[in-house]
């Protein structure tokens, strides 16, 4: 991704499972359109445990498709993308926020049923939030944010896995060959309008510290996401259409 990374700060998922049994989970059309990398066994086990999930994510994954003019419109508060994708899981996906307090109990060494000491933790775990969750599959959007934002994602997953609120995580976000190259050819953002120029190129939004696939990767291959198995959709140019 020329021009957009420091390369010891990325990864092309060398720490991931078999490209070529996670590839024959999903259609020829997802496998056209999205860059996949699996962690953990995450596409098996959401293939094979979460049948409805799996398929909800299979048909949104197969209809993913987003325009130019989505890309070159400010994203504000919350952008064109991410509007679009709410509307892929809006009926059967919750946004939930995970709060847990800790009950810790002090048990003699060598009288394992006599409670020395006992007392609750609270707020252990807090304001920790997944945009869609629907039983124990959990899913993400991350398009153009500072790429410390993955951190935060991770940890939240981690977090819900560790609770047993969850079982496997879903990333899409914006894949490799989405780079300085592609956003080039498509000249000047667009003013909120929707119509008018800006002064500003495309692609001088989307700088060396935003969320792209390879970003993610190298936080997976370092584990920053503890034992939660997390599944990784980059977005390629064949999910967009000049519009």
């Amino acid at each position: 991704m020329s021009g957009l990374f420091h390369e010891g700060d990325v990864s092309s998922g060398r720490g991931s499972d078999s490209n070529e049994f996670v590839n024959s989970l999903f259609s020829k059309k997802i496998n056209s359109k999205f860059e996949i990398f699996s962690y953990r066994n995450a596409a098996g086990i959401l293939s094979t445990s979460f049948p409805e999930q799996f398929k909800m994510i299979c048909d949104a994954l197969e209809s993913f498709q987003i325009t130019e003019k989505m890309i070159r419109i400010p994203g504000g508060s919350k952008g064109e993308i991410a509007k679009y994708v709410d509307t892929l899981f809006e009926a059967e996906w919750r946004e939930l926020r995970i709060s847990a307090d800790l009950h810790v109990k002090l048990l003699d060494a060598n009288k394992k049923s006599e409670i020395v000491d006992s007392y609750i933790k609270e707020g252990y775990l807090d304001g920790h939030r997944i945009d869609f969750v629907r039983g124990k599959v959990a899913l993400d959007l991350e398009w153009n944010s500072k790429d410390q934002t993955y951190d935060r994602d991770l940890f939240a997953f981690s977090s819900f896995y560790d609770a047993g609120a969850i079982d496997v995580g879903v990333i899409i976000t914006r894949g490799s060959s989405l780079n300085t190259d592609y956003f080039r050819k498509l000249g000047k953002v667009l003013e909120k309008d929707g119509v008018t120029e800006g002064k500003n190129d495309v692609y001088s939004k989307f700088g060396a510290s935003t969320t792209w696939l390879g970003k993610l990767l190298y936080r997976l291959d370092a584990g920053r996401n503890g034992g939660c198995p997390v599944l990784a959709f980059g977005i390629t140019p064949e999910c967009i259409i000049s519009k």
